[in-house]
């Protein structure tokens, strides 16, 4: 059979993801150990497989499970956010079932759909990435490049970063300084727990009180410098600070599409501010989406109008024009698919579900939406 490899072993032939991983541990970078489950290794051999390689990690420590398909983090296409994730299983059983549920998720109808908008290629073999689960203080999402390194951040594991669940802490580094801080609203976090993770409330205190500090913050750019000279090219980054302080790199993938600039504030009447994360204009009938109930209201040309996206929601993308939420920030799941697909879109405007209706223009350059008024009554 085909056995495992160790992640400082991962080559091309295990998906980008991984190769890149790989690298970055054979480069010596701050990489949590794991393994991948090649995509060719038959599912009648997995369980043996799986319990020889966890007893070198630890057989009940916990372990984030993560796709590494042909077609992922690859440039043009990253795939952000739609293959399957599993994060803090552990043993064999759990871990086999989350390799499994791993390689699934390349029928299911959101790869489907990205793949269709995207490269228009056949279904990809998908290998599997089994490492140690890094307990985060806090976590996010780095990018490089055009001079600057913005890095976003929120309390706990990654997932409210990439799921676009919180307004993360926001900072702009340049020329070995911090440029720009927002602090965002973190009202919830991810953490692990029995069997998997948890979402919970963040304390009132710290919802609103930096992740971060610039020194962190500075050595997590520096860091990103070295994943993009080493890649030959501008890198998204995910990663995660333990409590001890230490950064541990998670995962490294070419950046897809360039960030739009931030505009200068201006308020004006009718219109709404959130974070510009995608750019261009589109109007239309804003459509107001509460879960996967709505989808069936969903038409071409709608604003789809939500309080976070999931990646679940990727088939709406290849439909409507735009795309506005109340939560998230430039660098999740959600923002990158905007940008590679170019659609227009504006995250983090508080109220929208509750104030957007009929027509509206929305800006992803200038970070806006504007209500149209409504015609008047003959």
């Amino acid at each position: 059979m085909d056995a495992v490899v160790s992640l400082d072993g991962a080559t091309a032939g295990h998906g980008a993801k991984a190769a890149g991983l790989g690298e970055l541990r054979r480069a010596g970078l701050p990489v949590p150990d794991g393994f991948v489950v090649p995509a060719s290794l038959d599912q009648v051999d997995l369980r043996a497989a799986v319990d020889g390689a966890l007893d070198a990690l630890g057989p009940h420590a916990p372990v984030a499970v993560r796709s590494s398909a042909t077609d992922e983090d690859v440039p043009g296409a990253s795939a952000a956010g739609q293959y399957e994730t599993v994060l803090g299983v552990a043993g064999a059983q759990d871990v086999v079932a989350a390799v499994l549920a791993c390689r699934a998720s390349a029928a299911g109808p959101r790869v489907t759909a990205y793949r269709a908008a995207t490269s228009g290629a056949r279904a990809a073999e998908v290998a599997v990435i089994v490492q140690r689960l890094v307990p985060a203080r806090a976590a996010g999402v780095l990018f490089t490049g055009d001079g600057r390194t913005v890095v976003e951040a929120s309390w706990g594991l990654g997932e409210s970063v990439v799921q676009g669940a919180v307004d993360p802490d926001r900072w702009t580094v340049a020329d070995s300084r911090v440029v720009e801080r927002t602090t965002g609203s973190k009202r919830t976090r991810v953490d692990r727990s029995p069997g998997g993770t948890t979402t919970r409330d963040v304390p009132a205190a710290a919802r609103d009180r930096p992740c971060l500090d610039d020194q962190t913050v500075l050595r997590l750019a520096a860091l990103g410098a070295r994943v993009a000279d080493l890649r030959g090219g501008p890198q998204d980054v995910e990663w995660a600070v333990d409590d001890a302080g230490t950064i541990w790199l998670l995962q490294a993938r070419p950046v897809t599409a360039a960030l739009p600039d931030t505009p200068a504030e201006r308020c004006e009447r009718g219109v709404l501010r959130g974070t510009g994360a995608s750019g261009g204009r589109a109007s239309g009938p804003a459509r107001v989406v509460r879960g996967p109930g709505d989808f069936g209201a969903v038409r071409p040309g709608d604003v789809l109008v939500c309080r976070e996206t999931d990646p679940a929601w990727t088939p709406l993308f290849g439909v409507v024009a735009a795309v506005v939420t109340e939560t998230g920030g430039l660098l999740s799941h959600a923002a990158i698919v905007a940008r590679e697909l170019r659609l227009p879109a504006v995250l983090g405007v508080a109220g929208a579900t509750d104030t957007l209706r009929g027509s509206v223009t929305v800006d992803g350059d200038a970070g806006t939406v504007r209500r149209h008024p409504r015609d008047p009554t003959p």
